[in-house]
């Protein structure tokens, strides 16, 4: 095998096979070695080198330098998740290096928490205005269920045709009724519901 050998400007002088080196052309990671055949004035491909990259090393992704005259270990730590500091999503890292400026390790523990620069700090004022909120929706459907429920009796009442069974059960039924208007959802999450005649 007659060996390639190049000026300084990277082109063949000599024709022959050279390794290469080659690598991401957006990360610069090492990517794997190759042999090519160079010709008299023509350089090794692109996102190539001749220099050998060193031994690879746990936790670090080997990369070209900026300036493509080394290479360089770079952190890595693709397949972790991080959480923006900005909206607490979580985000997967998938190229090497730091992790992002504007993402952390720690997971916010409340939708409602805000990255304060060194940890998350819950807002207690919208985790309770959320709270108060569902517990409005979960008052409201529990009065349209039970309004539903007594409709039939409420006519039959009316016809003067209902059972003194139904009749005791349409009165369990309002006072439930007037029970779940009066609940102060202001409480929430720790809201007093009462129980409806049907779970008895």
């Amino acid at each position: 095998m007659t060996k390639a050998i190049l000026n300084n400007k990277g082109t063949a002088t000599k024709a022959g096979d050279i390794t290469v080196y080659n690598y991401d052309c957006e990360t610069r990671e090492y990517l794997s070695s190759t042999v090519e055949y160079l010709p008299v004035g023509v350089g090794i491909p692109a996102n190539s080198c001749t220099d050998a990259p060193a031994e690879s090393k746990e936790g670090y992704a080997i990369c070209r330098t900026e300036n493509f005259t080394a290479w360089e270990y770079v952190a890595d730590h693709r397949g972790e998740i991080v959480y923006s500091t900005n909206t607490g999503e979580a985000v997967a890292v998938n190229v090497p290096g730091d992790y992002p400026a504007d993402a952390t390790t720690l997971a916010p523990v409340t939708p409602y928490d805000t990255w304060n620069g060194s940890e998350w700090v819950t807002d207690t004022e919208a985790q309770h205005a959320a709270d108060v909120e569902a517990a409005e929706q979960q008052k409201a459907a529990l009065l349209l269920e039970a309004k539903a429920t007594i409709s039939l009796w409420q006519t039959e009442l009316q016809l003067g045709i209902i059972s003194d069974e139904d009749k005791v059960s349409l009165i369990e039924w309002l006072t439930y009724i007037k029970r779940l208007q009066a609940v102060d959802t202001s409480t929430a999450p720790g809201t007093n519901w009462p129980m409806s005649p049907g779970r008895k």
